[in-house]
C-alpha cells in the first residue's frame, strides 16, 4: 500500500479483485486509529476521584454518585504521597472574602501610583497585571481594577486557619510562605481510611467552606514534581505527575521550570545550549559538574524527575526577606526609596508575625546586566522594626556603589532570634530611634485596631 486509504468505496472496490492480505492490514489500521480510542475511556479501569463528593470509582466520564464532571483520573491517583499546596491569588482571595463586594472585580494589592503590584487576582490577571509591574503600567492595563492595600495581619490569620487543616492531614508539613506548603503523606491512608489524594481533596474542600479560600493541589513522587504539578491547572486545579510519565512529561518543557533558574542562570545555560530538560538529558554528570559546579550536580538529578529532598518540618529559619523585579530597570532614588521603605514594611510585618528579630539586615540589587550586588550590615541588637530595617538598608543601597539601572531589589533580615530582647536600647549615635520605635508600636496598634490603611507613612506612596 503506497498511500492512506480513506474512503469506503477505496477499501474495497466492487469492480476489481480485492488482495485479501490488503484488506487484512486496512482493517488493522481502521481498528488502531477508530477503535482504540473509543475503548480506551469508556473500558480501561483507572482510579476516579470526584472532587466534589469525594466519591472513587474506576469507570466513566462522570461520577457515578452525584455526576458531577469535575473529577481527576491518574494510573497512580492512589499511590503518591507527596504533595504540594498553594492557595489562588492568596492576598486577592482574603480581600475578596472579607468584601464580598469586590468578588467579581478585578483585584489589585499594592499601593500608591508609584508603588508596585504585590499581587493580583485571576480577574486582573487576564487584562496583563503581573505581580512586581509598575501600579501605573497596571492600572492602564486595567483601569477598572480597584486597589487594596495589603493587610498582613488577614493573611497571617487565613495562612494559620489553612496550615490546622494541613496538621490534621499529616504532621509533616513544610510551609514555604503564609499560602504554600508541602505535605508528606506516605503512611497516612490507615489512619484517615483514605489515600492520601482523597484527603488533598477534602483538604481543598475543607479550605473553601470552613475559610473561604480555594487552592491547588500538585501529587507526585517528590517534592519538585510535586511543587511543579501545582501550577499546572490553577485556580481550584488538582495535578498529578506519576514516576511512569516523569521523564516523558519533563522532556519537552523549558528548565526554567527548575527552581532557581532565573533570567541569569537561563542565559547561562542557553550559552551552553541548554534550553529544555531534553537539551539537559544529552549531558552526563561531569559534564554539568565541570561546567555548572554544585550547580551542575542538582540539574542531571532534576533533568531526570529526581529529588533526595525529604520534606521536614523542622527546617530553620534562616532569614526573612522580601524581593521585588521591576517591569521596567530604573535608577529613578524615589522609585527606589519608596521600593526600600516597602520591602522594609513587609519583613518587618513578617518578623512581627512569626515574634522574630533580626541581628544582620541584607540589601540584594540586581542591575539591569544581571550583576547581582549584596550587602549586610551587623546590628547592636536584633531588631524587627520596619523603621531600623529601612534606615539599615537604604544606608546599604547608599553605599552599594552602583547607580544602576536596577531590575531588582530586595530587603531583609537574618540571624534571627527570639523577639523577646530585641529594640530594646535607644541608638546613641541616634537619640530619636526610641521616640521613632514607640511610635512605630503604637501605629501598630491603631492598624491592628482600624485597619492597615489607618496610618501610611508618605514614603511608601514613592
Amino acid at each position: 500500500m503506497g498511500k492512506v486509504i480513506t474512503q469506503r468505496d477505496e477499501q474495497f472496490p466492487t469492480d476489481k479483485k480485492c488482495d485479501l492480505g490488503a484488506v487484512k492490514v486496512i482493517f488493522h489500521v481502521a481498528t488502531l486509529i477508530v477503535v482504540a480510542p473509543l475503548r480506551a475511556p469508556y473500558l480501561e479501569p483507572m482510579p476516579i476521584l470526584c472532587r466534589d463528593c469525594l466519591t472513587t470509582y474506576e469507570v466513566g466520564t462522570r461520577c457515578t454518585a452525584c455526576r458531577s464532571p469535575r473529577k481527576i483520573s491518574h494510573p497512580e491517583l492512589f499511590d503518591l504521597t507527596i504533595a504540594h499546596m498553594d492557595c489562588d491569588a492568596f492576598y486577592a482571595s482574603v480581600e475578596k472574602r472579607d468584601n464580598p463586594e469586590l468578588a467579581d472585580k478585578p483585584v489589585i494589592i499594592g499601593g500608591g501610583h508609584r508603588g508596585v503590584v504585590s499581587t493580583a487576582c485571576y480577574v486582573a490577571r487576564i487584562k496583563g497585571v503581573k505581580s512586581a509591574m509598575p501600579m501605573f503600567q497596571a492600572l492602564k492595563l486595567c483601569p477598572e481594577a480597584i486597589v487594596v492595600r495589603p493587610r498582613m495581619d488577614a493573611y497571617v490569620e487565613a495562612s494559620r486557619a489553612i496550615r490546622a487543616l494541613m496538621d490534621e492531614l499529616t504532621p509533616i508539613v513544610e510551609p514555604l510562605s503564609l499560602d504554600e506548603a508541602f505535605m508528606d503523606l506516605t503512611g497516612t491512608a490507615r489512619l484517615h481510611g483514605a489515600p492520601p489524594a482523597v484527603m488533598l481533596a477534602r483538604l481543598i474542600k475543607r479550605m473553601k467552606t470552613e475559610v473561604g479560600l480555594t487552592g491547588s493541589i500538585g501529587l507526585s513522587h517528590n517534592k519538585f514534581l510535586a511543587k511543579v504539578a501545582s501550577d499546572l491547572d490553577k485556580p481550584r486545579g488538582f495535578s498529578v505527575i506519576g514516576k511512569a510519565e516523569t521523564t516523558e512529561f519533563l522532556r519537552p518543557k523549558s528548565v526554567r521550570l527548575i527552581w532557581g533558574i532565573g533570567p541569569a542562570a537561563q542565559d547561562s545555560l542557553s550559552a551552553a545550549g541548554i534550553r529544555t530538560f531534553d537539551d539537559l538529558l544529552r549531558w552526563d554528570r561531569r559534564e554539568l559538574h565541570d561546567r555548572f559546579g554544585a550547580t551542575g550536580e542538582r540539574l542531571y538529578a532534576l533533568a531526570r524527575g529526581e529529588d533526595g529532598r525529604r520534606i521536614s518540618t523542622n527546617t530553620p529559619v534562616k532569614g526573612i526577606s522580601k524581593e521585588t523585579t521591576f517591569h521596567e530597570d530604573t535608577s529613578d532614588p524615589d522609585i527606589l526609596d519608596g521600593h526600600i521603605w516597602r520591602l522594609a514594611e513587609q519583613v518587618s510585618d513578617r518578623a512581627k508575625a512569626k515574634d522574630m528579630a533580626g541581628r544582620v539586615v541584607n540589601l540584594k540589587l540586581k542591575t539591569g546586566d544581571f550583576k547581582q550586588i549584596s550587602k549586610r550590615q551587623s546590628l547592636h541588637h536584633p531588631t524587627q522594626l520596619a523603621d531600623t530595617i529601612y534606615r539599615t538598608a537604604r544606608s546599604l543601597f547608599d553605599q552599594a556603589g552602583s547607580k544602576g539601572p536596577f531590575r531588582l531589589i530586595g530587603v531583609g533580615i537574618s540571624e534571627l532570634g527570639s523577639a523577646a530582647d530585641a529594640d530594646r536600647i535607644g541608638d546613641l549615635l541616634d537619640p530619636n530611634a526610641g521616640k521613632r520605635a514607640k511610635a512605630e508600636a503604637a501605629a501598630d496598634k491603631i492598624r491592628e485596631k482600624f485597619g492597615k490603611d489607618a496610618i501610611i507613612k508618605g514614603r511608601a506612596l514613592r
